[in-house]
């Protein structure tokens, strides 16, 4: 990773939203957990393009899926999709595949 800290996936979600295919990577990152060494947003910003680019393209790639969009969540403890956690820190990013490369969306 760009920030240097220890990512893994929890899962992949494929959902189809107002006529369009959203692709939810989600991954585990510890080291964004709030606290003085916490690994802020801007640092792991850089993180969730380089997993856009190097597991999202890949893994759809492999497993033949097509979407418009992909987001790229980060979380510092694994989170039930859609469930709240207070506690809980996460970071998001939607990006869409466009000539091999991860075009960042906003969201």
């Amino acid at each position: 990773m760009p920030s240097g800290q220890a990512i893994d996936l929890q899962e992949v979600l494929v959902e189809d939203l107002g006529g369009e295919t959203w692709l939810r990577f989600r991954f585990v990152a510890p080291q964004i957990a709030k606290g003085p060494d916490a690994i802020a947003y801007d640092l792991a910003a850089p993180d969730m393009e380089h997993l856009c680019a190097a597991v999202a393209l890949p893994y759809m790639t492999e497993h033949a899926l097509a979407g418009q969009v992909i987001v790229v969540s980060l979380a510092d403890r694994v989170v039930e999709f859609g469930a709240a956690d207070p506690d809980a820190t996460q970071y998001f990013e939607a990006f869409r595949a466009q000539d091999g490369t991860c075009i960042w969306e906003g969201l």
